[in-house]
């Protein structure tokens, strides 16, 4: 819900909140927007559900996708290929995304 510009750039609180209501009424995801800066906007926010630092197994990390979302899979895959988690065969942990201080 961000317009198109000429280049990537960093979306203000203001944007971001449209984003989280449009497509998170309710904190859950009713839509996957089309647009990455929306879709990275949403993806941030479910990565914030996951401490750094911490290694999860697939089973943690879907009962926190649960609560967004009933496909975990895309959302799982979503946070990986778009560098919110990484894995290894039997772990996940969050390597980026914002965090509060």
């Amino acid at each position: 819900m961000v317009s198109e510009g000429s280049g990537p750039r960093e979306l203000t609180e203001h944007e971001r909140g449209e984003v989280l209501r449009t497509y998170m009424p309710q904190g859950r995801i009713t839509a996957v927007p089309v647009r990455r800066p929306d879709r990275l906007v949403l993806l941030d926010q479910v990565a914030r559900a996951f401490e750094p630092g911490v290694r999860y197994t697939g089973a943690e990390v879907n009962a926190v996708l649960c609560r967004f979302s009933a496909d975990l899979v895309v959302l799982r895959r979503s946070l990986v290929d778009e560098g919110f988690m990484e894995q290894d065969r039997t772990h996940y942990w969050r390597c980026g995304g914002t965090v509060d201080l």
